[in-house]
């Protein structure tokens, strides 16, 4: 599953950035924001091939020798992001797509408490309690 899942702000500043071992967690911040140029990119050439119709979902962003980052984009831009583990290779796309559907509709549920303020760091317990359940189990 999962070793890192953030969800990014339309202006690319961090709603919630959640990863496990918590002594990389350095690394993943560093990860995940260098995939958001990738996702800039990929959303302008969606946006120039297809007007109104676009796919939320924007696949693998890019490997790296440890981690595979993907990307889905909200139609109010916010940016969702997975890295999961190179080395997990009975991993589809199709589960891959089920995060994100989970992950925005949990995301949904937290945009529509009327005590959100939007823009704020995401501190939901039940968003949180879903993020963990698609995270890898450290033991």
């Amino acid at each position: 599953m999962a070793v890192c899942i953030a969800v990014i702000a339309k202006e690319n500043y961090p709603l919630y950035i959640r990863s496990v071992p918590s002594q990389n967690e350095l690394k993943f911040h560093y990860t995940v924001h260098t995939s958001l140029d990738v996702v800039e990119e990929k959303i302008s050439a969606v946006g120039k091939a297809m007007a109104d119709q676009r796919e939320l979902y924007l696949g693998l962003l890019y490997p790296t020798e440890d981690y595979k980052v993907y990307g889905y984009v909200t139609n109010s831009k916010v940016k969702f992001v997975i890295v999961v583990d190179s080395s997990n290779t009975s991993l589809r796309d199709n589960e891959i797509r089920s995060m994100f559907r989970k992950l925005h509709n949990s995301f949904t549920d937290v945009m529509c408490n009327p005590f959100y303020n939007p823009g704020d760091p995401i501190q939901s317990k039940a968003f949180d309690g879903m993020v963990s359940g698609m995270m890898v189990q450290v033991s």
